[in-house]
């Protein structure tokens, strides 16, 4: 493929992933995908997945084709940010419509990872003729719909720790709450919540502070609410069925295994960990974490025995993003 095409399919597949983030919240938990079908280097059709149980972002760029331009589907490209579905879910699938469509070509950012997709939707393209080329701007792809795909392929929810320290590293004063954010960053904590599907806190922080962990100062869903009642380095359970014992309308969870099945059974894709030092350090030792963001209060020191220091980062964190909101720094890792 010569430098040319690759330029025009990256900036094809760019457009896509651009409409798939207007799928952001209501998507879930179906992944976020933009479609656009292009002829002689034009945009003639593009949609993105509006809704659960809606129409997919290929039928909703074919459904956006003007009739005028019908004609040139057989010789368009159409470039999807994840592989077209190949099963009947609450939709028919989207592969045996762009092979009734008579597409040309079919430019894939990544292949699904759901057990009903995996390459099944490409190879029947491939067998009804159709030339495919798969992994056009994959990474981006992939990060796009990293809470998709963790939760299928590993089992669990995507998981983002999340806390506020001083700037020489402490979280609390005298096992007090510190008002470390300020009302802007606070607002950016209520956004995130609204974004992500459950959120947890260790007993401690639960029984000292009484956390409302819902979403006030932004728009949208509140987050499922949890309570990790034990410590998981302990391997104690908070009782038989603790994962379905509720109290203020928080889960309390025993430990990591009963938090995961809870968080599949209610197909709840991502988990803020908002907890206190322990909770947030047992997350770390065991492994479990994709995302780690920690605000940080430029100038604010608190030298104290009795204060509680912030945990510690993971040698495999790697910083990807920083941002600086007045006297705060929020800084953004990943594995």
């Amino acid at each position: 493929m010569d430098k040319n095409q690759i330029a025009l399919d990256e900036k094809f597949m760019r457009r896509c992933i651009q409409l798939a983030k207007c799928g952001r919240n209501l998507s879930r938990p179906n992944p976020m995908v933009g479609c656009v079908i292009v002829a002689d280097g034009r945009i003639i059709g593009e949609g993105y997945h509006v809704r659960c149980g809606e129409g997919h972002a290929e039928v909703n760029a074919f459904a956006s084709v003007k009739t005028d331009d019908e004609k040139l589907l057989p010789q368009a490209t159409l470039y999807v940010s994840l592989e077209p579905c190949s099963h009947h879910g609450k939709t028919p699938p989207c592969s045996d419509l762009i092979v009734r469509k008579g597409i040309r070509r079919v430019v894939v950012g990544c292949i699904d990872p759901f057990a009903e997709v995996q390459g099944r939707g490409i190879e029947q393209l491939r067998n009804a003729g159709i030339d495919v080329t798969v992994g056009v701007l994959e990474a981006e792809c992939r990060w796009l719909n990293r809470r998709f795909f963790t939760f299928h392929q590993n089992n669990r929810p995507y998981i983002i720790l999340k806390w506020a320290q001083t700037a020489d590293g402490f979280i609390d004063r005298d096992g007090k709450p510190l008002a470390i954010s300020t009302p802007f960053t606070k607002m950016l904590v209520h956004k995130l919540r609204a974004e992500e599907d459950a959120i947890l806190v260790g007993r401690v922080t639960d029984e000292r502070e009484h956390p409302q962990l819902n979403v006030r100062e932004w728009c949208g869903k509140s987050p499922v609410r949890f309570v990790l009642s034990r410590s998981e380095e302990r391997g104690t359970r908070f009782e038989e069925g603790g994962a379905r014992k509720e109290e203020r309308g928080k889960i309390r969870v025993g430990t990591f295994e009963e938090l995961f099945r809870e968080c599949r059974e209610r197909q709840l894709q991502s988990l803020i960990v908002e907890g206190g030092r322990e909770t947030l350090q047992s997350f770390i030792d065991q492994d479990l974490w994709d995302e780690i963001r920690v605000e940080t209060a430029d100038g604010f020191h608190l030298t104290a025995d009795s204060s509680t220091p912030a945990p510690l980062l993971p040698p495999n964190a790697t910083l990807f993003l920083q941002q600086g909101f007045g006297s705060n720094i929020i800084s953004y890792y990943k594995k």
